[in-house]
């Protein structure tokens, strides 16, 4: 009966690894992580927030922002995947046979979906105009945001970061196609492997890394590597 038991045991770990790794976990852990460090501020414009229980909201005051079209989702902040789902779901089955709605189920879009290395605290509005768009380098004009010096460029659906985050981005990208097998486009290796030497882990990063680490279970190396 004890070996039994121990047998049914190994079968069942790995699903409730897997099932434990989903977005509401996640992001039920990171606002325990950032209500912990309430200096840090949300990712694409370095706005100031803080959480009233699960909810964020914005001090537009310090930062400059001014929103560009959606007020109430310029309020609220949103966790934004820096590598958006369709570029890791759309490798999946489920995808391909019904989008997002139809890998809800699935365990390993589940687990991709909720690592908390991939996601962000982000202004909701910014969040949204991002979309799935690339990430790029093609203004030196940022007046879509106030004083946020990110960019949009809705036509050619490209995305340009501020600076202070480049490397992140570039890092997670480079997280998330190692670990999960996600093709990368030559131009988005270049851009990655220039951005990620270009600008290096500050303090934070290396810190949330390593708070992550303890949680999830598993570091980002590309940060590690660095911050070591």
């Amino acid at each position: 009966m004890f070996l039994k038991n121990i047998a049914i045991l190994l079968c069942l770990t790995p699903f409730f690894t897997y099932s434990a790794q989903n977005f509401n976990s996640a992001k039920t852990h990171l606002t325990k992580l950032y209500k912990s460090n309430p200096e840090q501020t949300e990712f694409y414009c370095g706005c100031e927030f803080s959480f009233n229980n699960k909810k964020g909201t914005i001090n537009f005051t310090k930062c400059g922002y001014k929103p560009r079209k959606n007020q109430a989702r310029a309020e609220r902040i949103e966790w934004e995947h820096v590598m958006p789902a369709e570029n890791f779901g759309r490798h999946l089955q489920c995808w391909q046979d019904g989008g997002r709605k139809n890998c809800k189920k699935d365990i390993t879009f589940n687990k991709m979906e909720g690592d908390m290395h991939n996601l962000q605290p982000s202004i909701g509005e910014v969040n949204g105009d991002r979309s799935n768009y690339h990430y790029s380098q093609f203004t030196k004009e940022f007046n879509q945001y106030g004083s946020c010096k990110t960019a949009v460029d809705f036509k050619t659906r490209k995305f340009q970061p501020r600076e202070k985050i480049r490397g992140k981005i570039a890092r997670t990208y480079l997280y998330m196609s190692d670990k999960y097998k996600i093709n990368l486009s030559d131009q988005e290796k270049r851009l990655m492997a220039a951005w990620d030497k270009m600008f290096p882990p500050e303090k934070w990063e290396c810190e949330r890394n390593k708070h992550i680490a303890k949680i999830q279970g598993n570091d980002n190396k590309f940060i590690t590597e660095q911050c070591n």
